[in-house]
């Protein structure tokens, strides 16, 4: 099989390349490197020609409502529209466990939006929603630098990234499943405690401030993020991510 990952040098899609390549497949990385632009759309037929399944996991780092939507609807609408015209038989979507219990939170609705593209697409489609990964905390950080740093009040159940890209390329290499079984990590976490024992794990010295984000906060802390139905399990925790991660 040809297999194209969109955001295939990201978090996630790299290890989905990983994985479809140990799997015998061929993966074609969507990224502008490449020559594809998958927000305007140049270069994605010619990438697309002869693959069978399209797995997206391209992510945009504003948390804005408005930008991210517009971000997550214009790709997927490309990279629909352009697996249509080459004949593309399957179009995997990584997602957000919970999102449509913790709607509040605006770049949630933005994922939201994306999913219904996919799902109103012509092309055969698999839904696959994951928890927080391991590396969630420390991107929350990056984001506001200086001695104290912002960390959401949020009950998780984080994941190896690693192991959601080898699910995902299994999803893949099969037929659509629709809403697939959601991935979660081995054990629930609180997102705070996280970020606290990642700043002690790198020797940095930050204060660490539990916030409710808006409109989702209550969600947020009364688990709306963790996994409601039977699914996948990884079985790397983040003490053992943590240990094992560069500084």
């Amino acid at each position: 099989m040809r297999i194209a990952v969109a955001g295939g040098t990201g978090v996630v899609g790299r290890h989905v390349v990983a994985a479809v390549e140990r799997a015998g497949h061929e993966a074609v990385v969507l990224s502008r490197g490449r020559g594809v632009d998958v927000a305007t759309g140049s270069g994605l037929d010619a990438a697309l020609e002869g693959v069978d399944a399209v797995v997206d996991t391209l992510n945009v780092t504003s948390l804005r409502e408005k930008v991210a939507t517009e971000f997550f609807t214009t790709t997927s609408r490309h990279l629909v529209a352009a697996g249509v015209r080459a004949g593309v038989g399957h179009h995997v979507l990584l997602s957000i466990v919970g999102i449509d219990r913790a709607s509040g939170y605006g770049y949630y609705r933005a994922k939201l939006e994306q999913e219904e593209v996919v799902r109103a697409g012509d092309v055969p489609w698999s839904v696959v929603r994951a928890t927080q990964f391991h590396e969630f905390p420390g991107q929350v950080l990056g984001q506001v630098p200086g001695p104290v740093g912002i960390m959401p009040r949020m009950r998780c159940r984080p994941v190896a990234a690693a192991e959601v890209g080898t699910y995902l390329a299994e999803v893949a290499a099969g037929p659509a499943r629709g809403q697939a079984p959601e991935i979660a990590g081995p054990r629930e976490e609180q997102m705070v405690d996280m970020a606290r024992r990642l700043l002690r794990a790198r020797g940095r010295r930050r204060w660490v401030l539990p916030v409710d984000f808006p409109g989702a906060g209550a969600a947020f802390r009364g688990g709306a993020l963790l996994p409601d139905g039977e699914g996948p399990r990884g079985s790397v925790t983040f003490d053992e991510w943590l240990s094992a991660s560069p500084a």
